[in-house]
């Protein structure tokens, strides 16, 4: 069998079916994810500091949000935005309280997509058809499972009247800014928890609103131990185990100058996010999910940045690289036989510290096959790689999706089943986690290739060919020179390969882009749906947000800058320094 044909054999999982639509915020709204992401965390840190209590007074709730802009310098076009976030955050807690079977999800008819929707309206509001077409019916579905009553209408009238009724104790609701200002009042007035995900558009026709903000706070529960736990400083924390010392304090002084090789790699530049999933799973599954981390999970989770960084080796010399984070990889400053050497050490670094651990016996060989599995499979992706090396032929989105499955998604499974197998609840969620890992790892793919080639600062600009999203996209969409020129560099024939700037334009102009974030947000959204089956409230609400905190760190460079200069027009430019002038100071709530 050809590699091709290899790689059509298993696809990927199929992403879900609801048509992404991608629309630039009101100019009142920030931008990008990214920054949204930014500003939310920067309210819940002034929530934690200030010890705010609910319910709080409109003045007062004024006040809060310019003393939080002030500090963190957040572009006075945001404030009723800020205003949104920060009353939200004042009714998180009590939210968690409230039972789902108590609770109300109302949404607007708006996210639906207006031409093609078949449901009709009735005096409650919309009557889903399930369609597939917008993301009315994923939150309807998954929050009327947990209990939650739906309503797809606008009005306060509605609402008010549920209230009342003494069946609905608190809201989560997805509106508009000026909906939400007019709405303050009435849920005031109620004094009951409620909160909402602001609509990134406010002209009543085919919105868009962030999905992951809307799940998380559908499933939030004080039945999951973790939702106050800090990703952030958990994050930092297993950072700090890599650096020198702390790795000789839990391995032990480097034998040899092999070894001092390794042990300096390993301590090198690098995100860490392996070894935080593993941390991640294991506190979710134990019975408590702040106590303190012992020894042998930290030289489990190092084991997995072993597993992780000898891949990076075997890769950088397979690849022919001569940087990595920025500085020279190991085969240029050692040589192609010692790098090959400290990366096997590297593995067998891994499995002895999963071995050594003082945890049952059980648990060890449960860890042992899971990395076991784990190197197969990324060697199996590698080599499909590799393969295609030697023959390249053009490659079909699916079949680069192929690859990123085979290739990037074992890293992630075994770094959260080795945190399962040391809870020693692996055979709870071993499936859920295989498909999580699987749509993560594409996701992650995807995000990274975006960030290559939004990158110039590398030494050689050009593109040079290799599985990736964006020039699979480009070649099966683009036409005349630029389909000429994908051509020639899948089949090795293209003599001067084009720069990441045309690449990026091109991308841009042919819908290749779009294209790319919208299975980038789609693999994102599948990793979220395969936690529906699982029944744990801690890892549930865990690995959500650690979906959130990943990419919410990753940055697109040269992307996102270049993208919004071309929508805004002089006309959005004048629209928008009226705004900041004439700016309404009032805040709206975070009532639906």
């Amino acid at each position: 069998m050809s590699t091709v044909a290899a790689l059509s054999a298993t696809l990927p999982p199929a992403i879900p079916p609801t048509v992404r639509r991608f629309r630039q915020p009101k100019k009142n709204i920030p931008q990008t994810k990214q920054e949204r992401d930014r500003i939310l965390g920067f309210v819940r840190a002034y929530f934690a500091d200030a010890g705010l209590v609910p319910p709080m007074p409109l003045d007062e709730l004024r006040e809060h949000t310019e003393k939080l802009m002030a500090l963190r310098s957040i572009d006075p076009l945001y404030r009723d935005y800020t205003g949104v976030l920060l009353s939200n955050e004042l009714w998180r807690e009590s939210l968690a309280t409230v039972p789902f079977e108590k609770r109300l999800l109302l949404m607007p008819k708006c996210l639906r997509v207006e031409s093609k929707c078949p449901a009709p309206f009735d005096e409650f509001g919309l009557l889903c058809k399930q369609c597939g077409l917008c993301t009315i019916q994923d939150f309807q579905n998954e929050a009327e499972k947990l209990g939650y009553a739906v309503l797809v209408a606008e009005g306060s009238a509605i609402v008010m009247s549920l209230i009342q009724t003494g069946k609905i104790e608190a809201i989560v609701g997805i509106s508009c800014l000026p909906v939400l200002e007019r709405t303050f009042p009435y849920v005031e007035a109620a004094a009951i928890p409620a909160v909402a995900v602001p609509l990134l558009q406010d002209d009543c026709i085919d919105t868009t609103v962030d999905i992951d903000w809307v799940w998380d706070y559908i499933h939030l529960t004080s039945d999951d131990k973790t939702r106050r736990l800090n990703l952030n400083a958990l994050h930092d924390e297993v950072k700090t185990w890599f650096e020198a010392e702390s790795l000789d304090a839990l391995l032990g002084k480097p034998h040899g100058q092999t070894e001092a090789i390794a042990r300096e790699w390993l301590a090198r530049a690098g995100k860490r996010w392996r070894p935080f999933l593993t941390v991640a799973a294991y506190q979710a599954l134990r019975e408590n999910p702040e106590g303190e981390m012992s020894d042998d999970l930290k030289r489990a989770a190092i084991a997995v940045e072993c597993f992780h960084k000898a891949s990076l080796i075997h890769d950088d010399i397979e690849d022919n690289d001569a940087l990595r984070y920025g500085e020279s990889t190991l085969h240029e400053e050692h040589g192609v036989p010692v790098a090959l050497n400290v990366g096997d050490l590297l593995i067998g670094e891994g499995y002895r510290l999963l071995a050594d651990s003082r945890l049952s016996a059980n648990i060890r060989a449960a860890s042992l096959k899971v990395a076991a599995e784990g190197q197969r499979e990324l060697c199996r992706g590698q080599g499909a790689e590799l393969l295609w090396n030697n023959h390249p032929v053009a490659l079909s989105g699916t079949q680069v999706l192929e690859i990123f499955r085979s290739k990037t998604a074992p890293a992630f499974e075994v770094a959260l089943k080795v945190g399962a197998a040391l809870a020693n609840r692996l055979d709870e969620v071993e499936d859920p986690l295989h498909k999580y890992s699987e749509a993560l790892g594409i996701a992650y793919q995807i995000r990274d290739d975006l960030d290559d080639l939004g990158d110039d600062s590398a030494a050689d600009n050009n593109v040079s060919i290799r599985p990736s999203i964006i020039l699979a996209l480009l070649r099966e969409r683009g036409k005349g020179e630029v389909l000429e020129t994908m051509e020639a560099l899948w089949n090795g024939r293209c003599d001067t390969p084009p720069d990441k700037p045309t690449i990026r334009k091109w991308a841009e102009e042919s819908g290749a882009h779009e294209k790319s974030m919208l299975l980038l947000e789609s693999y994102k959204e599948q990793a979220i749906r395969s936690l529906q089956e699982v029944e744990i409230p801690n890892l549930k609400g865990l690995l959500r947000r650690v979906i959130g905190k990943i990419f919410n760190e990753l940055e697109i460079k040269g992307w996102c800058s270049d993208f919004e200069e071309k929508n805004i027009t002089e006309q959005a430019k004048a629209i928008a320094a009226k705004a900041v002038e004439h700016l309404a100071p009032a805040v709206p709530s975070a009532s639906a």
